[in-house]
């Protein structure tokens, strides 16, 4: 029986919380760094060595984005956290997040996760949306109303 800890995938969110993490080598995408760099922020540059940034392979990337359609979380989650999940699904990783859409998106995808500093969801959520017109209740998110034309909005689904 191997006993080994699965990896790490951090994202941004772990990274400004620098608390609770591995003390081990870790993943992060080069969205993140992105993110990271954008706010001017040089974390990711404490871990040296032990933080390698990977990119997710085009499959597990489309594998999350017919989750996040599915789940109702394509408008919750950004490109870089689509690649965050994406990476743990190929490293069969645990993600370390604050971010409750990825910890929401990931326990749909059962791909498993852990808050960095805070509490973390405690149910996973499946969104549908409401035309705020005719009333009609969608699946799937859609730019307009195909019957009247109005604005959706998204709602829990009923049992979330």
């Amino acid at each position: 029986m191997n006993s080994k800890q699965p990896p790490w995938v951090l994202d941004t969110s772990a990274l400004f919380a620098m608390q609770d993490l591995p003390q081990e080598e870790a993943y992060a995408t080069p969205g993140v760094i992105r993110e990271l760099e954008r706010h001017g922020d040089k974390r990711a540059d404490l871990w040296g060595e032990l933080l390698k940034v990977w990119d997710p392979s085009a499959a597990s990337l489309k594998k999350v984005k017919e989750a996040a359609s599915m789940s109702g979380d394509s408008t919750r989650v950004s490109p870089t956290d689509i690649e965050v999940i994406a990476l743990a699904l190929d490293l069969e990783a645990i993600i370390i997040t604050d971010d409750y859409s990825i910890q929401n998106l990931a326990g749909y995808m059962g791909v498993p996760y852990r808050p960095a500093s805070f509490k973390g969801i405690t149910r996973i959520i499946k969104w549908k949306w409401r035309c705020a017109g005719c009333r009609r209740v969608f699946d799937k998110e859609v730019k307009e109303c195909p019957v009247c034309g109005s604005e959706l909005r998204s709602f829990r689904s009923k049992g979330d």
